[in-house]
Formats: structure tokens, C-alpha cells, sequence
């Protein structure tokens, strides 16, 4: 089940040992450090300001924003597991044109730097998203398209199950903004590899791993699925290794390609692990409804990590479990 965490296990060590360089690049994008929030799971805006100082932050990446207002799915939307939380939000959300002229503002009034995450149902749906961004990009630092989401035609298929799909996606993306474009990918596919190349080489600087694995839970008392509209997508700790290994096949296939890894991160572990197989930045998500402060609390632990093992960069840990 999710539960706050006390603090880390590396807390009060962050002054113990060497400095460390937290500074970490994703394709052209340079961040202060390797810890941002999981789009989805930290608000359109600063709602995790009370909590965090989001200017610490490497970036606060924002819920996935269509170009039209969205109203998502029918209640209920969100079953905490055993191990994590199963959700079907239905990427609600205002629009990309309000969240620009509304919470945009918001974010750059608290020193945040920010990822917008956007969606569409259809490729024409990506590049409107993408377009409308024009005018607010001098305040963003990248645009994380997530190709998690169903297709035009429904059901449970995704842009990020279909090599074209994806970079057709991307495409549109990239030429309809000037910003860099991280692509979101699923691991609900035994080719994550092969599209990763596939939207890497339609203009992706990046890819994000991973998003949501497809689950669902039955009320056995009705007898019936216990989110509103059926299935939805687990995360937590439980898609951690799923994460892992996701992200190690990517760097294993294709070294040079900057990967955001984010899945089950709660600690300095956990967000190392995800580095060593070759992630160069992660973000933390389902960890932020238990305890509001968890991705401050990360950042913290991962720097004291890095204290406490000598580590001077965090550009060390990159991969590094791919050399032994």
C-alpha cells in the first residue's frame, strides 16, 4: 500500500564527504539536478509549492495537456494497491492556450522550470497541442509528448505500441514547436527498444520511461471493476523493476539516446538504480499522494547518497552498472 516514508535513509548525510556536481544533461537541456516531478502526478501549476521549493526541483514536469479542455474519466478514477496506485484520470486537464495563460505564470512566478507534457488523439491532435505552445517557450524547457494514451480509434491501443505511430507523433511534435521533445513511452509493449529508435529518429532528443502498466482490480462484493471506466494503469513501486529493465534495454540498444527514467522512485535507491542503467535524469510520481514532499525528500537523499559513496558527479552514475 502507499505510505508516507520517513525520512530517507541518507537524510542529514548531505553535508558528509565530497561536494557533488548534481548537474545532469538531457539532450541539449541542461538541469540543475537529476529529480523533477512525473507528469500526471504534480498538478498543472504549483500545486506542490506549499511542500516543495520548486525552484530546487530539475524541472517540474506538468499533467498532459490536449489542445482542447478534457474532461477525463467517469469516477471512480484512482484504487491505491497493495504495492502502488491504479488510476484512470483520463488525462483531464484545461487546454494548452488556458494553462498558458493561466498556470504557466503560476510555475514561473515560484522559480520552477518546467516540462509541458502533451497529448493528442490523433497526430493532428499532437501538433495543435504542440503549436499552441508558441509564445510561452522562452519559459519551458522541453515538451514531454506522451504516446501513452489511446489512439483516434479507442480502446486500448497506444501511439507508443506502434513504431510509425509514435514517430508520426513525434514528427508533428517537432515541427510544430521549437522546443526539445521527450518522448513518454509505454512499457505495455515487447518492443520499447525498437520505438524508441523509431521516434528517436522522427526528432526525439529524449525518451521517458516509462509510463503506467495496463491493470485492474474487482470489487468481488458487486462484482464488477472498481474504477469508473474499467481498467487503468498501475503505478508505484510495484512497475519499479519495470522500469529498470526498460530503461537498460534502451541504453543497452542505444547508448547515446538521454533517457528520463520514472517508475516506483521513493528513495535514493531507487533513483540511483534507475541512473546506473542508464537514465540520465528520473522523476517521481506516485510517491508525491502519500507524502507531498517526495520528490524534495529525493533530492535530498540522492545528493546525501552521493556524499555517503563518494560519488562527485551524478554524470558518474549514468549507466555505470552497463560497465561491469
Amino acid at each position: 500500500m502507499i505510505r508516507p516514508r520517513s525520512p530517507g535513509r541518507w537524510a542529514g548525510r548531505a553535508s558528509d564527504g565530497p561536494p557533488v556536481d548534481l548537474r545532469t544533461r538531457v539532450g541539449e537541456v541542461v538541469l540543475a539536478n537529476p529529480v523533477m516531478t512525473a507528469s500526471g502526478t504534480a498538478g498543472h501549476a504549483d500545486e506542490l509549492g506549499r511542500y516543495v521549493d520548486l525552484a530546487r526541483l530539475g524541472a517540474v514536469v506538468v499533467k498532459s495537456l490536449s489542445a482542447e479542455p478534457w474532461a477525463g474519466n467517469p469516477a471512480p478514477r484512482v484504487h491505491e494497491t497493495p504495492a502502488g496506485m491504479l488510476n484512470s484520470v483520463g488525462l483531464q486537464g484545461p487546454g494548452v492556450a488556458a494553462w498558458v495563460d493561466e498556470e504557466l505564470p503560476v510555475l514561473r512566478r515560484a522559480g520552477a522550470r518546467v516540462v509541458v507534457s502533451i497529448w493528442g488523439t490523433s497526430v493532428e491532435g499532437y501538433a495543435r497541442a504542440a503549436s499552441l505552445l508558441h509564445g510561452a517557450q522562452h519559459d519551458l524547457l522541453a515538451v514531454e509528448a506522451n504516446l501513452s494514451c489511446p489512439n483516434l480509434h479507442g480502446g486500448r491501443r497506444m501511439f507508443a505500441q506502434d513504431a510509425s505511430m509514435a514517430a508520426e507523433a513525434v514528427t508533428a511534435v517537432a515541427g510544430s514547436c521549437d522546443l526539445p521533445v521527450w518522448a513518454k513511452l509505454t512499457p505495455n509493449t515487447a518492443e520499447v527498444p525498437t520505438i524508441a529508435r523509431a521516434v528517436r529518429d522522427a526528432g526525439a532528443s529524449a525518451v521517458t520511461l516509462i509510463n503506467t502498466v495496463f491493470g485492474m482490480v474487482i470489487d468481488v462484493e458487486a462484482r464488477r471493476p472498481v474504477l469508473g471506466a474499467g481498467g487503468g494503469g498501475l503505478s508505484g513501486p510495484a512497475i519499479h523493476p519495470v522500469a529498470v529493465r526498460a530503461v537498460w534495454d534502451v541504453h543497452a540498444a542505444l547508448p547515446e539516446l538521454p533517457i528520463v527514467g520514472v517508475g516506483g522512485v521513493t528513495d535514493a535507491t531507487t533513483a540511483v538504480e534507475l541512473l546506473l542503467a542508464g537514465a540520465s535524469a528520473v522523476q517521481v510520481g506516485t510517491a508525491s499522494f502519500a507524502d507531498p514532499r517526495a520528490v524534495g525528500r529525493v533530492l535530498g537523499d540522492v545528493e546525501a547518497w552521493c556524499r555517503s559513496h563518494g560519488v562527485r558527479s551524478v554524470a558518474e552514475l549514468i549507466g555505470a552498472a552497463h560497465e561491469r
